[in-house]
Parts: C-alpha cells; sequence; structure tokens
C-alpha cells in the first residue's frame, strides 16, 4: 500500500498545469471520485499531501485511491460540464451526489387532441403536445392546473371527448358555473381548444397579453351586437384578473429568483433553496447531505448547484449562494449553459438580498435540528471519529488522561471515561504520583499513571475494567509515545492518541505516536467531543490537585503524624482546640482522646520540631 501510494505521488509531479478532469480508482478499477480542475497537477497533488489537511470523508477516499486517470480539457468550462456527465454516468462513491429519483414534475397539455387535456408527467418528450415546468412538487403542478381550468371554465373529470359526449348527464360542475360542459356537446372543439390556448397563455405567464386580447375581442362582439358573446369574454376576463394571488401558482416553474443556503450541521449538512416569484417567497426545497464536513462546505455547495438545476433543467434568472463556491465562473457558465440565457451568480452582503440569504440558512438549521436528536449527534461524533483515525472499531469507550501539579509538587494524574460520547462519572479514577518526589517530570508521571492503570487491569480489578476502545493523552507527541510503551509492555494494542492544543490552549487535533496529526477543526461534531473530553479531565485532575493542597493547609502538622488520619485530627482539634494545645498536651492528655500508641507519635512529633527550631537558633 506505502509503495503504491509512493507510486502515485510520483505520477502527479508529471501532470500537466492544464484544466482538466481526474478519475480516482480503488484497487479493482472502480470509479470512486470524479474532480475537475484549473490547474491539474495542482489539485491532484494535494490529495498525497498531509492527512493533518483533509476532512474525514477525503481521507476514506484517499486510503482507497490505487490509480487515477486524467482528461485535459480546453476551458475550465469544459472540465466542468465533463465532470458533471462523468459523475452522472459512474455515481462515483466519495462524490457528493443529489438523489435523482424525487424527479421534478411537468404538466402535460394534450395540444394534439380535439379536446386538449392537461395531465402531470415525470419528463417531456419530443412530441406535438406542450409541456410546462418543472414543478417544485406534484401538488403544485395540480394547483397550477386547478387554477386555470377553474378560471377559465375547462374540465376536470376524466371523461374523453369526442367519445363521451351525450353518453351521461352533466356533473355538478356544470351546475355549480365551474364547468362550460363539453360533455353536453355545446361547446364546439374549436371553441374549447381557444379556452386550452389561454389557459397556455396563462402557465406561460402571459395574463397581461391573453387580457389584452380578450378585452379586444370583447368590445367586437359588443360593437357587432353581440352581447351574449360579449358577456361570456366579460366573465373570463373578470375571472383571469381574480386570479390576483393565484398567478404566482400558476408560474410556478418560472421562480425570479432562487436563495440557495448550505449550513453545516454537527452531523449532516443541509441546503435549501427559496423559490421567489414578483418579490415574494413562493415555494422551499431541501437536501441533506450525509457525510460531508464543514471542510466539504465549497464542494457541496458548488456540487449541488450543477446536479439540482441539471435534474431540473429550469433555470431562475438569478441565484444568491449563502457563500462563494470553488470557480464561480465557470459555474455560472454552466447555469447559463442550462438555461440558455445569462444567470445571474451572487453572493450578497447587504440589503435585501442579504436578507433573503440569511432566511434560507434559517430554514437549512432548522431543517438540521428537526432530523438530529441528541442520541444521533454523539453517535455520529464517534463515527466520524473513527473514520477520521482510521480505528477498526467504533471507540464507543474512550479513556483519557492528565497530569497536574502545582510548582512540581502534590502532582496527581486524572482518568475519566466517556461512554458514547457522554461521561461516565462513575468509572472516573485519580492517582497520586510517587515519581513526584524526585522532581517534576510529566513524562514519568505519565507512565506511572497508565502503568499503575494497566496493572490493575490485569490483576482483575473491576474498577479498571474492562479497557476502552482508544486511549486519549493530554499533551503531545511525547506523552502519546509514552502511553504506546506502556501500552505495549502490557501487550495491549488498543489505539491511542494525543490531544493537542494550539497556541491559544485550544484543541487543534490528534496526534498518532507515529507522528500522524489529524485536524479536527473543520469537524464540528469531533472538535465539540475531543474538546469536551479535553477539558473534563483537565478539570478532574485539578479539581484532586487543589483537593490535596486544601487537605495540607487544613491538617496542618497533624497530618505528617503517623496514625493520624482525618477522624483522629478532627477528634484532637475538637477537643484541645488549637495545635499549640496539642504541643503542650501530654501523653496522658491525648492518651484520652486517640490511642496511646499514636499518642506517643504525636508527642515525639513535636518535641522533634522544638528541638529542630532551638538547633536553627543557636
Amino acid at each position: 500500500m506505502h509503495e503504491r501510494f509512493e507510486e502515485l505521488k510520483n505520477r502527479v509531479r508529471s501532470l500537466p498545469l492544464e484544466p482538466g478532469v481526474y478519475i480516482m480508482k480503488n484497487a479493482v478499477g472502480e470509479v470512486i471520485y470524479v474532480g475537475k480542475a484549473k490547474a491539474l497537477k495542482n489539485r491532484v497533488s494535494q490529495y498525497f499531501q498531509s492527512d493533518a489537511r483533509h476532512s474525514p470523508k477525503t481521507l476514506r477516499m484517499v486510503s482507497n485511491i490505487r490509480d487515477f486517470d486524467i482528461i485535459v480539457t480546453e476551458t475550465e468550462f469544459e472540465a466542468l460540464v465533463l465532470e458533471n456527465q462523468m459523475i452522472k454516468k459512474y455515481q462515483p462513491k466519495y462524490n457528493i451526489l443529489l438523489k435523482d429519483d424525487k424527479g421534478y414534475p411537468f404538466i402535460k397539455v394534450t395540444l394534439s387532441k380535439p379536446y386538449p387535456e392537461f395531465s402531470i408527467v415525470s419528463k417531456p418528450v419530443a412530441d406535438a403536445d406542450r409541456y410546462f415546468g418543472p414543478y417544485t412538487s406534484r401538488r403544485a403542478a395540480y394547483n397550477a392546473i386547478d387554477t386555470v381550468c377553474e378560471a377559465l371554465k375547462l374540465k376536470t373529470c376524466r371523461r374523453v371527448f369526442p367519445r363521451d359526449i351525450g353518453k351521461d348527464r352533466p356533473c355538478l360542475n356544470l351546475h355549480l358555473g365551474r364547468c362550460i360542459a363539453p360533455c353536453t356537446g355545446q361547446i364546439s372543439a374549436e371553441d374549447y381548444g381557444e379556452r386550452v390556448r389561454e389557459a397556455v397563455a396563462l402557465l406561460e405567464g402571459n395574463d397581461k397579453q391573453l387580457l389584452c386580447d380578450l378585452e379586444t375581442h370583447m368590445e367586437q362582439a359588443a360593437e357587432e351586437l353581440r352581447f351574449e358573446q360579449a358577456a361570456v369574454l366579460r366573465d373570463r376576463i373578470r375571472a383571469i384578473r381574480a386570479l390576483g394571488e393565484k398567478q404566482k401558482v400558476v408560474s410556478a416553474a418560472f421562480a425570479e429568483l432562487d436563495a440557495v443556503a448550505y449550513v453545516q450541521g454537527q452531523t449532516r449538512g443541509c441546503v435549501v433553496v427559496l423559490h421567489y416569484l414578483a418579490g415574494n417567497l413562493h415555494d422551499k426545497e431541501f437536501t441533506l447531505l450525509d457525510g460531508v464536513t464543514a471542510a466539504d462546505a465549497g464542494e457541496a455547495l458548488g456540487a449541488f448547484l450543477k446536479q439540482y438545476y441539471a435534474f431540473r433543467n429550469a433555470m431562475p434568472r438569478t441565484v444568491l449562494l449563502s457563500s462563494p463556491v470553488d470557480e464561480i465562473e465557470a459555474v455560472g457558465e454552466f447555469l447559463t449553459s442550462i438555461a440558455k440565457r445569462k444567470v445571474e451568480l451572487a453572493v450578497p452582503q447587504r440589503g435585501r438580498r442579504h436578507d433573503i440569504i440569511r432566511l434560507a440558512e434559517k430554514n437549512a438549521r432548522e431543517e438540521i435540528l428537526r432530523v438530529e436528536t441528541s442520541q444521533e449527534r454523539r453517535i455520529k461524533s464517534l463515527e466520524l471519529l473513527q473514520q477520521m483515525t482510521g480505528m477498526q472499531t467504533l471507540p464507543k469507550v474512550l479513556e483519557a488522561y492528565d497530569i497536574s501539579n502545582f510548582a512540581g509538587q502534590d502532582t496527581v494524574g486524572s482518568m475519566v471515561v466517556f461512554e458514547d460520547a457522554k461521561p461516565a462519572r462513575v468509572r472516573y479514577r485519580k492517582f497520586r504520583i510517587a515519581v513526584a518526589a524526585k522532581g517534576q517530570d510529566d513524562y514519568a508521571s505519565m507512565r506511572e499513571m497508565l502503568t499503575r492503570r494497566l496493572q490493575r487491569w490485569k490483576d482483575g480489578d473491576e474498577k479498571f475494567c474492562p479497557l476502552p476502545d482508544a486511549f486519549l493523552i493530554d499533551g503531545g507527541l511525547g506523552h502519546v509515545r509514552i502511553a504506546r510503551e506502556v501500552l505495549t509492555q502490557f501487550g495491549v494494542t488498543i489505539p491511542c492518541f494525543g490531544m493537542v492544543k494550539d497556541d491559544h490552549h485550544r484543541t487543534r487535533g490528534l496526534v498518532a505516536p507515529d507522528g500522524r496529526e489529524f485536524g479536527i477543526s473543520t469537524v464540528p461534531a469531533v472538535f465539540a467531543l475531543i474538546g469536551r473530553i479535553q477539558e473534563e479531565v483537565h478539570r478532574f485532575a485539578i479539581t484532586y490537585n487543589r483537593a490535596l493542597g486544601s487537605k495540607k493547609v487544613r491538617g496542618s502538622s497533624l497530618d505528617q503524624i503517623e496514625g493520624v488520619g482525618e477522624k483522629r485530627r478532627n477528634d484532637l482539634l475538637r477537643h484541645f482546640g488549637t495545635i499549640e494545645n496539642i504541643r503542650a498536651a501530654s501523653i496522658e492528655e491525648l492518651s484520652r482522646i486517640v490511642p496511646r500508641t499514636v499518642a506517643e507519635h504525636v508527642k515525639a512529633h513535636y518535641q522533634a520540631q522544638k528541638k529542630q527550631k532551638q538547633l536553627e537558633e543557636s
């Protein structure tokens, strides 16, 4: 594996600094990732650099690369188009893919029939009929059909004309004034077809031109004394004008502006698209993206734009974005090629457009909160940690260790345990470090603590069983290598990592004993988990250290006497009141409170102190 990796790195050096597409393959030749580049050499070489710069998804992908191909193109735009085609063709495992099975419905108008009908289809075909869409949902498409049919009194039943003319009585819609009832045979195919053409004009958004034409026909009918015909036209004009806000429903496929926002949650990302018509919010769509992190945000938004509008085959005039995407000019050119007209891409910083994007982001956050539970976030954080570090099993139990001392004295060690990413406080342990008597040495202290912990496990002590799925050491490479040495001595092969901090004392990442560092700042779930563990183990160590210090102050010299514990110290202080009174008491007086042997130790201790003081003063 290592030799193959080095071979691929050498191949990268010979790649051209030209635009193109690169195709990553696994051991069996399967395409696992397709990407485009402005300069192939620069982009592909990034995959074979430091692991700390990669997101968990990229780390997994790189670990599976066994070969790659490239295709050089003339321009960056050609590379983008080719990339999109190859993603559709191969559906690579590590590309961000949108699900195409949902589809976007179209309205079909069968103008090829004597009595045209409306229906919903999944995609248009090349025939003599008219298609409108795509609409954001089947409901939106049905609403559009219902709106134009109600305004123009077109049929909504399932009868087929002219076959069913006169066969049955007219339905209730005729009596309610909602249908001109072609089933009665009182309206010709030509007149009915004219109304359908008016419906088509409405679906096209040409209501102003339609109203103008109808008013002209109405005035002409009135001048020619065809008052009944003029009244019919008048009613149709009123019905079309009465559509009002419904007109937005009719032309839902022709959004003037889309606001596209990407928000990263702890376990997944979410893209929201808000569709605006005539300056007003009309509809919302959202897509949840699993397996992406903050480091993938630019790629995720760019991939969404290309695939979403290619699937939808309909473009607004303006697309607002919550953040820039890679090679925004090429993406804009790609969307323009789909729309066959200029499409504006913008990342607004202020004003009304900025407010629209903030609203889209708010909707995306709400969708993430709706689907993410606290349990799911915890499990996902462990899965991401496993993927990032390459651990073979899910690290459901994590043990973390830290050393604390005060001016080189009272050195202590702390062990905290997290189960399913939650503190298991009943399993916390603390250690008073003996090696500290020889001077401050964090490495020696860590070695002593881990040795004692593993020895207790080896001896079968239930308080130290079982072992965790991974060890986390508060410290850098030196500390984690000490930990690995101790684990090896006991025959333990469990993974261990150091929790390293930056210059501002904030969690920076994890480091393995072999020196590999894993950056976690771009993975919110892992960053939050490791940060919390590091703070907890440090807090536990500091708390123990301070408790020892305060105990020494409270107990004064009594704690240094053999046989005097917390209870006997308190009994002596309660009876005699002060240390001075205890020092002046006889053995017989002390024996009334503590055993005589302990009373003799107390008396001998203070007599020795007195002699030492006299020697120092002489």
